[in-house]
């Protein structure tokens, strides 16, 4: 998912689920943060660097690709962009480590996500920004896997966009280029996608790059034919994903903030949209680069509220100004607490099922933060 779902459509699901407009910007920041706490930016503002929840392209392209830098990579895009839904997932006539990096597949409804949204219950805002990012990545970037491999994500030349034509579909092949200079040309359904890389373990191979930014449009529908399918083709529909992701978004915060007892999977709060749900819809099946100005728009007549446009650095300050002793109590301290426990979290889930893609992690550290504790 790109800004206009991760913040400012965020920021409209946390305003439904009851939050104050300054609360419901807090929570959009830093699900948008998400997709920018790098290294180097963390080494600017002298942050932990076991806090970051994303790699810069030139990270990635020096990035090592032997068994320690691909559990490196694997912790960061598995915890935060590509939540596994089924880490006990079985396939037959396989290898384990093709068992293992099938068990990496992303998908909603999972027990992670549970887990995701269960630890964010009590705790600041900072780390309800965190799982909702992490939850509506899972529906955007289902069927893809957060660690480099071409015999999981990989695509070949069955790709076709699919377009309403009455009660059926109109189907327009796909064209992908690698000019990452040029943005996708939605009029001839022409995108551009990672370059193929026959390496296993090419950071070319990392997530739905083979696919491009399809995953990341709430308007389109396509069909193809993912590596691990066994030659059976998949159809993606977005707008049902993103609407579901919304209204998971916004049942998932009501749960945090009290209002709902538990978390379940497959609940979606389509009552809580019921007024708005052909604004919500148009929003998302327009056909355009970014929907941002739509969403904000509709956020600003949710609220009666200017919503700030996302700065990065909005918070550097605070973080570089504080003491070592009142870092952790600043936003970005409060930020990177969180994005180093859910990582935890996830990690020690796929390690306890034996598989070691992801490393092992610092179990101490999660029982501490469950427990509310500061490091």
């Amino acid at each position: 998912m790109q800004e206009d779902f991760h913040y400012y459509a965020t920021y409209c699901a946390a305003f439904i689920a009851g939050y104050s407009h300054e609360e419901s910007q807090d929570i959009a920041y830093s699900a948008q943060f998400v997709d920018v706490c790098s290294r180097t930016l963390l080494a600017k503002i002298k942050g932990p660097a076991n806090a970051a929840t994303t790699q810069l392209q030139l990270e990635l392209m020096d990035a090592r690709t032997d068994p320690v830098g691909l559990q490196d990579i694997t912790r960061i895009w598995s915890s935060f962009h590509f939540l596994p839904r089924n880490l006990m997932a079985e396939k037959k006539n396989c290898t384990r480590h093709y068992r293992d990096k099938y068990r990496l597949i992303c998908g909603p409804n999972g027990d992670l996500v549970v887990k995701t949204v269960e630890i964010a219950k009590g705790k600041p805002v900072q780390s309800v920004g965190i799982a909702m990012h992490v939850l509506a990545d899972t529906w955007a970037h289902t069927n893809f896997a957060g660690t480099p491999s071409l015999v999981i994500n990989n695509t070949n030349y069955v790709f076709f966009e699919l377009f309403p034509d009455g009660d059926d579909y109109v189907e327009k092949k796909i064209k992908f280029v690698h000019k990452t200079s040029v943005p996708d040309d939605l009029d001839n359904s022409i995108y551009t996608n990672s370059l193929y890389q026959s390496n296993e373990n090419s950071i070319m191979n990392l997530g739905h790059g083979r696919a491009g930014h399809l995953p990341d449009y709430s308007f389109v529908r396509y069909r193809y034919l993912p590596a691990w399918g066994e030659y059976a083709e998949i159809t993606k529909d977005n707008p049902s994903d993103y609407m579901k992701a919304f209204t998971q978004m916004i049942y998932a915060m009501k749960y945090i903030r009290g209002d709902n007892a538990s978390f379940e999977k497959e609940v979606y709060d389509m009552d809580a949209i019921a007024p708005y749900r052909d604004r919500i819809q148009g929003i998302i099946q327009k056909r355009q680069l970014l929907a941002s100005d739509d969403w904000k728009a509709f956020g600003e007549e949710l609220s009666g509220q200017e919503i700030e446009d996302f700065t990065i650095d909005k918070y550097f300050g605070e973080y570089t100004k504080a003491s070592k002793k009142e870092k952790n109590d600043t936003f970005i301290g409060k930020f990177t607490h969180g994005a180093i426990a859910h990582k935890g979290m996830v990690i020690d889930e796929i390690f306890k099922t034996g598989n070691k893609l992801a490393g092992a992690a610092r179990e101490s550290f999660f029982s501490r933060f469950l427990k509310g504790e500061q490091e």
